[in-house]
């Protein structure tokens, strides 16, 4: 079982990933922890991507893809695997999909989380974090017993800069300008199941296992 999970910010898309490497024991794969192994281990893409990450500047498309490759490769994806947060761009999508045509790589499904913009903004701005330990809280829908303060080590609690509406606005425009084409994509292919991520954690996940058992 190959997957891909897609969604915007706050969308659910780490609780749902956790709860379904949990459940079904798959692998995951995140292109920053793809990084960081390969330049860790300074292989010829690890040390082709540094180059330009240490320039300021984007890895190109091919390299990632390469990356991904090499690393699929090199794990145990006996079990399937899990992609998060890739492939961000059309490009990418359609350059992994040739990458890997054929072959046991292919992406089996992806799960769309999708959730209202209104809901979401009431998400994101509703967030408050502790500076010390990091614990997260949302005013309406997990407050701190004491307005501020952490419940965990007494802590203050802050809003992050970029949870603010304007901040959001800007991610989710980025965010469906650039992605809106890879799930095209996909669902050209019949690979998209769209998950109603607007409900309790509960009735998400539920739907998620209906998806992946069909």
């Amino acid at each position: 079982m190959n997957l891909l999970i897609m969604g915007g910010p706050g969308a659910g898309k780490g609780t749902m990933s956790e709860k379904i490497l949990d459940k079904f024991n798959i692998l995951h794969i995140s292109t920053g922890d793809i990084f960081r192994a390969e330049i860790a281990q300074q292989t010829k893409l690890g040390l082709l991507a540094k180059s330009y990450i240490d320039k300021g500047l984007l890895v190109p498309d091919d390299v990632t893809n390469s990356m991904v490759k090499s690393f699929l490769e090199k794990s145990d994806h006996s079990k399937g695997y899990l992609l998060d947060g890739y492939p961000r761009t059309i490009d990418q999508a359609r350059a992994f999909n040739e990458l890997v045509a054929g072959s046991d790589l292919e992406i089996d499904k992806v799960l769309f989380m999708d959730i209202p913009f209104d809901v979401l903004a009431q998400r994101i701005t509703g967030r408050r974090i502790c500076k010390k330990c990091g614990a997260i809280y949302h005013i309406t829908n997990k407050p701190s017993q004491k307005e501020g303060v952490c419940d965990v080590c007494g802590g203050d609690l802050y809003q992050r800069k970029d949870d603010t509406l304007e901040s959001l606005r800007v991610r989710v425009d980025e965010y469906s300008k650039l992605t809106q084409p890879v799930l095209d994509y996909y669902a050209d292919k019949g690979l998209v199941t769209t998950i109603n991520a607007n409900q309790s954690i509960e009735d998400v996940w539920s739907d998620v296992q209906k998806a992946l058992e069909d």
